[in-house]
């Protein structure tokens, strides 16, 4: 029999079909380049503590990391602030790695997160977590049998 694993996550993570993170890791030092370290990387899941993503590098666990959100059919990307908190190999896929952030809290000071964005992210997953459940609704209406 398979182990069950605690979740340990608070918050619940939901996918949005077609949403990309372009992002940019603080240093200590920074380079001269002002750009995004990569962009249109597709997102795996949302959830209102943090997401996680595809990349092509591994990123440095702790790291600070600035995100933009862009969500289909939403005129402005969310930014987001936060810390990385594992990124692991995705061997066999186009992606080489998954990394997983954790948002910086949400507040009115200057490294936070603007409580806008919650609000939003909330919204999200309403939206897209009841799309999910009726499309598991419709999918499984199918499955009868007729007596013929």
């Amino acid at each position: 029999m398979a182990k069950k694993e605690i979740e340990r996550r608070a918050c619940v993570r939901f996918e949005i079909p077609g949403a990309t993170v372009s992002y940019k890791i603080f240093r200590i030092f920074p380079r001269l380049k002002k750009g995004y370290s990569e962009e249109f990387c597709p997102l795996v899941d949302l959830s209102r503590g943090g997401l996680r993503f595809l990349c092509q590098k591994k990123l440095e666990m702790n790291g600070k990391i600035k995100m933009k959100v862009s969500v289909p059919g939403e005129r402005v990307p969310l930014e987001l602030l936060g810390k990385v908190r594992w990124s692991a190999a995705n061997p066999g896929k186009s992606y080489q790695y998954q990394t997983g952030v954790q948002f910086s809290p949400y507040g009115e000071k200057k490294k936070q997160n603007y409580p806008g964005n919650l609000v939003k992210i909330i919204a999200l997953e309403q939206k897209f977590s009841e799309e999910k459940k009726r499309d598991k609704e419709t999918s499984n209406s199918g499955n009868f049998e007729v007596d013929g």
